[in-house]
């Protein structure tokens, strides 16, 4: 059985897929057993939820007539995994995971995922019908053209979403404490491009410091796209790396990029169930080693959680915004008989510093929040914020500098919290630094 990892969301997919056995006579039994051995092999938790795998071996045995069965019985079966990225994709489903590797889709060009049992949007994808109409990562889908969301499934979701070029489709989106609203959104044909030099405001950026927003890892060519633009801008004093609401993608994409801004160390490892341990490292050269701040927010997932922990854990890059999504596993596809597939988790990641993201994120060194006031009034504070650090660290601050005046400024904003009308709790010292004139974010 041939397989591929992948990171991120699985509505849109995400990986490379090879084939298994081209011409293999199956029945939609053997369908379904293929699915079940696949699992008992390859599941990331070797008790299966606390199950005894073996139940469901011969479970549906009398029950399963046709593929239509098999394709029941199977989603019953990994159900009780209850891991939301363990799932059988059908002949359909499998298809657009094909189309996506030449980095084409249809449909409105959204991530989606559940989130305490909620619908949400993990992030819309830069310049398509979602992101034009004003859809935002955590935004709560309660309807699909007046299905209500509530206890639906990824796969079902993704299927009412999903329609032909040319049709709408109707989201009743709910967006923190304000009143749902409907959003009408013309179904179009998406065409993944991985960078930009185009911040989403565009905002003047110094021309001595280089900007590059990565929307996506799901291009086999989203690596070569960073190292164009990274050469395209030219020589520059310093960079902004620009990983907000990107959802994920390819774990190579994820290593390769780490690697233009490193020069040594390690960049994640994955465990997998009998706790093998397996670490990737930097090589010993970068492309560059000029000053660097990376953006994330609550839509950067996976494969951006593994270039940002990466860049963070060794120092090279400090981390502005909001706490990342937390996914922090990693699953393989793989085709089945007759054209369709499971995903399957097989292994969890860690940070360089053997950091388990997975339901925590990861936490920026300086946490800035862009507000929707600010996001009408065009104004991104984050990246304002970034430009100010890089200009820092372009004039001698290296990244600790940065991080032990965040550490010194909140130190100071609690002593006066905490005793307001004495003086600043002076045994907060670090060497060397000097608080933030302005106030820590």
């Amino acid at each position: 059985m041939n397989k591929n990892k992948l990171f991120g969301t699985l509505l849109i997919p995400l990986a490379m897929v090879t084939t298994i056995q081209q011409g293999f006579a199956y029945t939609p039994q053997s369908l379904y057993d293929e699915v079940w051995k696949l699992i008992n092999a390859r599941f990331v938790n070797d008790d299966k939820n606390g199950q005894d795998w073996r139940i469901w071996r011969h479970r549906f045995d009398t029950q399963i007539k046709d593929e239509a069965d098999a394709n029941v019985a199977i989603e019953t079966m990994l159900a009780s995994l209850n891991d939301r990225y363990t799932r059988f994709l059908d002949k359909d489903e499998f298809a657009e995971e094909g189309r996506s590797i030449k980095a084409t889709l249809f449909g409105i060009g959204i991530q989606i995922g559940l989130r305490e049992d909620k619908l949400v949007v993990i992030a819309p994808i830069d310049e398509t019908p979602a992101d034009k109409a004003g859809l935002k990562a955590n935004d709560e889908i309660l309807e699909i053209d007046g299905k209500n969301t509530k206890g639906i499934s990824v796969k079902d979701a993704a299927d009412l979403i999903r329609g032909e070029k040319g049709t709408k489709v109707r989201l009743l989106i709910k967006r923190e404490e304000k009143v749902a609203k409907y959003y009408d959104i013309m179904r179009d044909e998406i065409k993944l491009k991985s960078v930009s030099l185009n911040n989403p405001f565009d905002m003047a950026v110094p021309k001595n410091i280089g900007y590059v927003k990565l929307s996506t890892f799901l291009s086999s060519n989203a690596a070569q796209e960073v190292q164009n633009a990274l050469k395209e801008q030219g020589e520059k004093s310093g960079y902004i790396l620009d990983l907000r609401s990107n959802p994920g993608g390819l774990l190579s994409n994820a290593i390769r990029i780490a690697d233009f801004f490193l020069e040594q160390g390690s960049i994640v490892s994955t465990v997998d169930r009998d706790g093998y341990k397996e670490v990737r490292y930097s090589s010993p050269s970068a492309l560059t080693t000029k000053p660097l701040v990376v953006l994330i927010n609550g839509g950067s997932a996976s494969a951006s959680e593994i270039l940002s922990g990466a860049l963070k854990d060794n120092q090279r890059a400090v981390l502005i915004g909001e706490r990342s999504f937390g996914k922090g596993l990693v699953q393989e596809i793989n085709q089945l008989p007759g054209g369709s597939g499971v995903n399957v988790t097989t292994q969890r990641y860690l940070t360089p510093n053997d950091t388990d993201i997975n339901k925590k994120g990861i936490e920026p060194d300086i946490m800035i929040e862009l507000t929707e006031e600010d996001a009408k009034a065009k104004k991104d504070t984050q990246l304002l914020r970034a430009i100010s650090v890089v200009s820092e660290m372009i004039q001698g601050k290296t990244v600790k500098d940065i991080i032990n005046q965040q550490i010194l400024a909140k130190a100071q904003i609690q002593s006066l919290t905490t005793n307001p009308v004495g003086k600043l709790n002076e045994s907060v010292t670090l060497p060397n630094q000097q608080a933030e004139k302005s106030t820590a974010q």
